[in-house]
């Protein structure tokens, strides 16, 4: 006697619910569909990617000071990038790719813009203090 059982009739829904978001994702892509605006990565208006402000930005948040000076020093670890310090200690920016930005604090999540990045890593320490990244000179193995 051929009975379906929980596990086979589970397994046939499991399939099709996984069939169905692979082809709606697949018409997605093939419309072009784009991130919407507060995406991490989004474009402006133009579809291009958001420019970086000029100057520097001081301000406090969450009782923290941050400071980005967007001049293009990078600080000591990314020449060329924006410099972000928080209670006067640099915080390490990266930029991904897709035009993203992570920190050294949150290095799994991006965030559209350095400004962004800095008040994310201000929450994230919870009020802990930022200590500088100083990395041992490499030497023999004792």
């Amino acid at each position: 006697m051929n009975m379906i059982t929980r596990r086979h009739a589970l397994a046939i829904a499991a399939g099709t619910v996984t069939a169905a978001g692979l082809t709606t994702a697949c018409d997605s892509s093939a419309k072009g569909d784009k991130p919407a605006s507060g995406a991490s990565g989004a474009a402006g208006a133009s579809g291009k990617p958001l420019a970086l402000p000029t100057g520097t930005i001081d301000e406090t948040f969450e009782g923290r000071r941050i400071q980005i000076s967007f001049d293009g020093g990078g600080g000591h670890h990314s020449p060329g990038l924006p410099t972000i310090k928080i209670d006067g200690k640099e915080l390490h920016l990266m930029r991904n790719a897709d035009n993203t930005w992570v920190t050294i604090v949150n290095h799994y999540e991006t965030f559209p813009d350095p400004i962004s990045a800095a008040r994310a890593a201000v929450r994230e320490l919870q009020g802990a203090g930022l200590v500088a990244f100083a990395p041992k000179k490499a030497g023999p193995i004792k």
